[in-house]
């Protein structure tokens, strides 16, 4: 089921809403849970197991971490035994085949593969389970008692299958006490429904661009760097609508989701990008790996070290292929380079660091959409003008012309111009009585085009659902 499908706005939603509203505080944990768990099993049932196993043994291994916290041996070894169950099951689901095939281009062998359908979200509940154990184990919370409250924080469908990821430490009092305000209510209704907007009229739309590049016969130079900015445009009204939805929904429901983005275009380096991208994974990564490994606080060989982990991880945990460790390893060069060489004078600058960190991350993504290292290296030097391509074609004009408006606006949404508007013709007495008018009346306007759109429409799956 998806956030942004008919069955899931007008059916699942509401039965859901009115169900958690009505029962009494004590409940509605479990209500939360019974939802989620029915959200999750909706396309495949089967898929509920992996995600079952996976929270009994953090819940299990969690008691048992902080019961040995005293013998450290013991709690270490708890910990280690979640951790390789967790990992176990995303190895299994997500790599077997990927390490499978690896084996057989080096041994010459024929292994047959799995073939096991990856679950939607195990890597983020993964990653969930495993800081929860961890944290545990250092001492940073209290492991929880009451499985179906730990069960609720690790299924909760508005963040299940796409994140932010939610660490327990930040959500824990939440889960035994909550307020429930009209004023939440109404932010995670807005905060919903800009997300569902900016999925479904941009991200959709875009997308039917990227197909229709992929499809084509014969491409030009303009045509390719049109799907790289499609993409990149993309990419990003996707998975930050999906956040957004998933923080307005957990809003409504009483709790307080990190952000996941935070304006990422507008960075004026590598290194800032991911201060600003999908920041509850970057965090992730620093606090349970590159921090552990001994951070930048360490000789320059093992710092290194640690960026390279980092990144091949971060490659790694988005997909098994090797254009996404490509892509990783892509990153630890440039974040490397940063540091070490170019980064000071880059902050000089003004117009150019911006188109830099556009460019990187243009060529960044079509490794990371490509079908084969061969297809990113083909499709990068098709953007340079590589392989004997035409500078443009009638195709691609048409393109261009049809999508510019779309461009226009998917561009300036991605800086924070619209949301500044806003907030300061928002902040004197006449334009907040305005306000408190027009807002409703947009956001309804915005809600029923998007109903229209699903109901006519073809392409709307999230493409962060495959990590």
């Amino acid at each position: 089921m998806l956030f942004s499908s008919i069955p899931f706005l007008y059916t699942f939603l509401p039965c859901v809403l009115i169900l958690y509203f009505l029962v009494p505080g004590w409940l509605k944990n479990t209500v939360l849970l019974l939802s989620s768990l029915f959200f999750y099993a909706w396309g495949e049932p089967r898929f509920v197991v992996f995600m079952v196993i996976a929270i009994v043994q953090g819940y299990v291994f969690g008691l048992l971490a902080e019961k040995f916290r005293d013998r450290p041996k013991r709690a270490k070894l708890c910990l280690w035994a979640s951790a390789v169950v967790s990992l176990g099951l995303l190895c299994y689901c997500k790599y077997a085949d990927f390490f499978i095939s690896g084996f057989n281009t080096l041994t010459g062998l024929s292994l047959p593969l799995l073939h096991v359908a990856l679950p939607i979200g195990i890597s983020f509940y993964t990653f969930q389970i495993l800081s929860y154990v961890i944290d545990v184990y250092r001492g940073d919370v209290t492991a929880q008692r009451n499985l179906i409250d730990l069960a609720a924080y690790v299924a909760m469908f508005p963040q299940l299958i796409a994140g932010p990821i939610v660490r327990y430490a930040d959500i824990a009092p939440q889960l035994k006490r909550r307020t429930h305000t009209l004023a939440d209510a109404a932010y995670g209704a807005r905060r919903f429904i800009l997300g569902l907007s900016k999925k479904v009229l941009l991200a959709n739309v875009l997308y039917e661009l990227i197909s229709a590049y992929k499809s084509a016969a014969n491409v030009s130079v303009l045509f390719v760097w049109l799907y790289a900015a499609a993409y990149v445009l993309h990419l990003y009204f996707d998975f930050s609508g999906y956040s957004d939805m998933a923080i307005g929904l957990g809003r409504i429901f009483g709790f307080h989701f990190i952000e996941n983005f935070n304006y990422p275009y507008i960075s004026a380096s590598v290194t800032e990008f991911w201060r600003r991208w999908h920041m509850s994974l970057g965090s992730w990564f620093r606090d349970y790996v590159y921090i552990p490994l001994g951070g930048n606080r360490v000789s320059k060989a093992k710092w290194f070290r640690n960026i390279f982990i980092v990144w091949l991880l971060t490659g790694l945990w988005h997909g098994a292929a090797w254009t996404f460790i490509l892509w990783g390893l892509f990153f630890a060069v440039f974040l490397t380079a940063e540091k070490l060489w170019y980064g000071e004078a880059l902050a000089q600058t003004r117009f150019l660091k911006h188109l830099y960190v556009l460019l990187l991350i243009a060529v960044s993504f079509v490794i990371f959409d490509a079908a084969s290292v061969s297809d990113a290296f083909r499709t990068i030097g098709s953007l340079f003008g590589l392989g004997g391509l035409p500078r443009s074609d009638v195709l691609a004009r048409y393109y261009f012309d049809s999508y510019s408006g779309v461009f226009l606006v998917a561009i300036v949404g991605a800086t924070p111009l619209p949301a500044k508007i806003v907030r300061q013709f928002s902040e004197d007495g006449p334009g907040k009585k305005i306000m408190s008018v027009v807002e409703p009346v947009v956001l309804l306007a915005l809600l029923a085009v998007v109903t229209a759109y699903l109901v006519d429409g073809s392409f709307n799956p999230f493409l962060y659902f495959r990590f």
